[in-house]
């Protein structure tokens, strides 16, 4: 398994990674809570940009994203704008949302960029080439807010984000009992074991789910989402807590 590296974090290696998202709606918001992130366990943040007000307006989108970029420094910047239909804040044009990542990347501004995976192959295939085209890694997503797929179904999900040539493919499900955190687990397993030449993402949701957040150097999963302030999805935990989790586990290992 090949690690990737952005910035002075590799992902791939060691204690899994800790992503913090900004789910800020305005500039001050999103700034603010990136310099209360900067001071904590975060390795990476993600900046879902579906939540700022002026997301349409790519003018003001790189506004934000310099003065973002300015106030965290070296710590690597994920720009993810999560889609209505993935549980994201707002609905976008395929086209548009292509355009988008397209333009994010080419700012230099950003280190990642996270593109849906079935968006359309064609879709996706498009922000990858653009994105590696500047030098941005691309983690290829999948959520699913209502239910979990067999073991079987979300190791070809992820094998088909690598096939078309993401840098992290990740998935994220939602339990329904205690044996679906099983299933992502075992998926997991599966994946990094048999199939991964390169880091993967997964978890299973809510609070039945957190455990998947904390195990990823046991089964194969290379990050995991903390929060500080607002959470972006349900499960997540402080990332204070989280780092102290994951930090006694690999002592364990």
């Amino acid at each position: 398994m090949n690690p990737v590296k952005v910035r002075n974090v590799e992902i791939g290696t060691g204690i899994p990674k800790i992503c913090v998202p900004i789910v800020g709606v305005t500039k001050e918001e999103i700034i603010e809570a990136a310099e209360k992130i900067k001071t904590t366990a975060a390795d990476v943040v993600e900046w879902r940009v579906d939540w700022y007000e002026d997301i349409f307006d790519f003018g003001k989108t790189e506004d934000t994203m310099k003065a973002l970029r300015e106030t965290l420094g070296d710590m690597p910047i994920l720009f993810t704008f999560r889609t209505s239909k993935e549980g994201g804040e707002k609905a976008i044009e395929t086209e548009a949302y292509v355009e988008l990542n397209q333009k994010a990347a080419r700012t230099g501004l950003i280190d990642l960029v996270d593109v849906e995976a079935f968006t359309g192959d064609d879709a996706v295939k498009a922000v990858v080439e653009t994105a590696h085209g500047c030098g941005v890694k691309v983690v290829a997503s999948n959520h699913d807010f209502h239910k979990t797929s067999s073991q079987e179904e979300i190791v070809l999900r992820l094998r088909k984000m690598q096939d078309l040539g993401a840098d992290i493919p990740k998935i994220a499900v939602m339990p329904q009992n205690k044996k679906d955190v099983l299933t992502l687990l075992a998926a997991t397993e599966e994946m990094a074991e048999e199939y991964a030449d390169r880091p993967i993402i997964t978890m299973s949701m809510s609070g039945t789910g957190v455990i998947s957040r904390l195990c990823g150097e046991v089964f194969g999963s290379a990050l995991t989402f903390g929060a500080v302030g607002k959470a972006s999805a349900p499960g997540q935990m402080g990332a204070e807590d989280l780092r102290t989790v994951l930090t006694l586990l690999d002592k364990s290992l």
